[in-house]
């Protein structure tokens, strides 16, 4: 028999199956739960309609009734997404009360705002907001069917969300306790970038609402650890963006910004310095192009222009540049393309400039 969720994308030429959120697992199992709350019947199954305009059948599991209250829960899949969540149970608990409307509560491993500038006030439950909006129109179309105008509250967990939680962006983002309830569309997107792009804009956004107007942007681990280990830097105020440095140029400037200062490792940044904002390999790779090039504007001659075109790593070119007496002269000229490209990105809106080191040889460039 054919999954109704089973639905595919395409990219870089392999077919990966899509999956759906935590959002639309907490909105499933809520509206599950409501219909067999007021409605007395065993659900199985739930229809769920998305924000993306796609229609989901989810399975309905754990099913604990009481004469107040139903508990149930639905299983999360990523289909072909690296998620940590995938497989893990979203529960509602849906029971009556006599207070109006519809209270939305996080409960067992749902984390905790304790800083601002997320979407949700610090001490509220890490419950965003369109999934907030799925759950209550969920509980709310059931309520609407079954004539009920008395009040309800929802409570989501995650059991599984305390030993999670560690794996994934929310102690960087000062969420504790648990996993969040995310998603925008309900739908999960094999290897998404919008995902990782909207986790660093909510990371800088963060540090603009607790009274930082700067930061250092790191691609990695590489560079916040040059920049705690080597540079002594011991602050909060760091941004990893992956590879996505001119979304997280565009972004510093649209949150108002005044500085950011980018710390990376040669084979991350070598690329700046060409224009190329994504340093992902599948985008770009042009880092012994950049060398060379610059290499031969200090007066390299044609074997040792050949030479770094066909290192393999960027400490051999580097060597090779220190060893021909010039690694100086042209990390020199690099560093001036680089901050070309990044100050033409930022549009003159904020302070920019770049650090870029190599284990070998420390700082290549720039400063601090």
């Amino acid at each position: 028999m054919l999954d109704q969720n089973e639905r595919y994308i395409w990219k870089n030429q392999r077919k990966l199956k899509t999956g759906y959120t935590t959002g639309s697992c907490a909105a499933g199992a809520a509206k599950a739960a409501c219909r067999m709350l007021l409605g007395g019947e065993v659900v199985r199954q739930v229809k769920l309609d998305t924000p993306g305009g796609i229609t989901l059948y989810l399975e309905v599991e754990r099913i604990t009734r009481s004469p107040g209250a139903v508990v149930c829960a639905i299983r999360k899949d990523s289909g072909d997404d690296p998620d940590v969540t995938n497989g893990v149970y979203v529960y509602a608990r849906v029971e009556k009360t006599d207070a109006e409307g519809v209270k939305l509560l996080g409960g067992e491993g749902i984390g905790i705002v304790t800083r601002k500038g997320l979407e949700q006030e610090v001490g509220e439950p890490a419950i965003n907001r369109v999934p907030r909006q799925m759950i209550r129109e969920a509980v709310e179309s059931v309520s609407a069917a079954y004539g009920y105008s008395g009040g309800l509250t929802v409570t989501v967990s995650i059991p599984e969300g305390l030993r999670l939680a560690p794996r994934t962006f929310n102690p960087r983002l000062g969420i504790e306790g648990g996993l969040s309830i995310l998603g925008t569309t309900g739908l999960v997107e094999p290897m998404s970038e919008k995902a990782l792009v909207d986790t660093v804009y909510a990371e800088m956004k963060m540090l603009k609402a607790n009274g930082y107007d700067a930061c250092y942007v790191v691609p990695g681990n590489y560079g916040s650890d040059f920049l705690r280990d080597t540079l002594g830097y011991q602050g909060d105020a760091v941004v990893k963006c992956s590879n996505y440095i001119g979304e997280a140029v565009d972004m510093a400037v649209r949150l108002g910004m005044k500085e950011i200062r980018l710390v990376g490792h040669i084979g991350k940044l070598i690329k700046v310095a060409a224009g190329v904002m994504n340093t992902h390999s599948h985008q770009a790779d042009c880092r012994f192009e950049v060398l060379a090039a610059h290499a031969a504007m200090a007066g390299a001659d044609r074997k040792l222009v050949c030479g770094i075109m066909e290192c393999i790593t960027t400490s051999e070119a580097l060597s090779l540049l220190e060893k021909a007496g010039i690694l100086e002269t042209v990390m020199g000229t690099v560093m001036e393309k680089m901050e070309e490209h990044l100050k033409r990105r930022a549009g003159g809106a904020l302070k920019i400039g770049a650090v870029m080191f190599s284990p070998e040889y420390g700082i290549l460039g720039g400063r601090i």
